[in-house]
């Protein structure tokens, strides 16, 4: 067997450097939170899961993130949005509940896997004069996952969402929908029920926002970014991406006329933030602009735990108005019971 250098700590007082280290060696550091989210992916959940968020904080100490073990591939589980140095597993500011939930994943390259095993099976050959079958390949594969994995770098991340108890809304800081369901349910898991759906809008964001920029008439406070995707509707149609583009220009138009549809737009919001929200509603891209970073001050936060406090509370402040026009424009009602 190949010689591989020994694993790390896997402790979290070991900060290491890991400049020119192996994939095998080491421990990649768990950056800090990010004081404001950048994509938004949106659920809603009936009234009734506010009485729920209330024991919320009680209910994530029996899920907290735990170690990776040596034979385990990944672990999940919630970790305080104040960072390492804090035990708290939530934020609350008012109706507004932040969390941060972590994973630790191990990541075993399967070159090296393939490298590995197909040294065994070379050395089975030479020596036996035989190719091991199929049974046989596995059962070496096996070990040596076995015995490569407790070793195996430790790739952790974290992802941040919050819940709005007083109008319904769960905010996930991910474009992806798949990151965004896990989300929900580590969520559900410890609240035991959490009946949060995907946004259901009765208008067609498709529609309205290909209207939007055909008419160049957009609901009072919005009024065009830089960058559009338009597609042909049709199966493996055309796909036209712009960016740093006039969105009233001819060249769109010209687009538009050929019968191409908007996925994404670019906004920007009341002159407070820009985005580019897709025909899935999902925000992408999500900027302050100056006049809402300048409420910050500059260095006017005595600590991190301070910095957080604000920028979650500026942030939460700012969404809820443009939760309340994307709920009027496209008509994402709360969810009933039944629901």
């Amino acid at each position: 067997m190949r010689a591989y250098p020994p694993p790390v700590s896997h402790r979290s007082g070991n900060r290491r450097g890991t400049r020119g280290q192996s994939v095998l060696e080491s421990r990649i550091s768990n950056p800090g939170p990010d004081m404001f989210f950048r994509n938004l992916t949106l659920f809603r959940f009936p009234e009734s899961v506010s009485k729920s968020i209330k024991r919320l904080q009680k209910d994530l100490e029996s899920h907290r993130l735990r170690e990776c073990g040596p034979l385990e591939l990944a672990t999940r589980g919630f970790v305080s949005p104040y960072g390492r140095d804090s035990e708290e597993l939530m934020h609350q500011f008012g109706a507004y509940s932040l969390v941060s939930i972590g994973s630790e994943e191990r990541l075993l390259p399967g070159v090296v896997v393939a490298e590995e095993l197909a040294d065994r099976i070379a050395k089975i050959a030479d020596k036996e004069g035989r190719r091991p079958g199929a049974k046989e390949r596995k059962r070496l594969k096996e070990e040596v996952i076995s015995e490569l994995l407790p070793r195996a770098f430790i790739r952790p991340s974290r992802l941040s969402a919050y819940l709005d108890g007083e109008q319904g809304w769960f905010v996930v800081d991910s474009a992806s929908r798949k990151a965004a369901e896990d989300t929900v349910s580590q969520v559900r898991e410890a609240l035991g029920r959490f009946p949060a759906t995907p946004m259901a809008p009765s208008e067609s964001p498709r529609n309205l926002m290909t209207g939007w920029l055909i008419d160049g008439k957009l609901p009072k406070g919005l009024v065009l970014g830089e960058e559009v995707e338009l597609r042909d509707p049709a199966e493996a149609g055309a796909i036209v991406r712009c960016r740093r583009q006039d969105l009233e220009s001819d060249e769109v138009r010209e687009h538009l006329k050929s019968g191409k549809q908007v996925f994404q737009l670019g906004l920007v919001f009341d002159d407070r933030m820009s985005f580019v929200l897709g025909e899935d509603l999902v925000v992408r891209k999500l900027r302050f602009l100056d006049v809402v970073l300048d409420e910050l001050g500059e260095g006017t936060a005595e600590s991190a735990r301070a910095e957080l406090d604000a920028s979650f509370a500026l942030m939460t402040l700012e969404l809820k108005n443009l939760f309340e026009r994307l709920e009027k424009w496209f008509g994402i009602p709360r969810p009933g019971e039944r629901d």
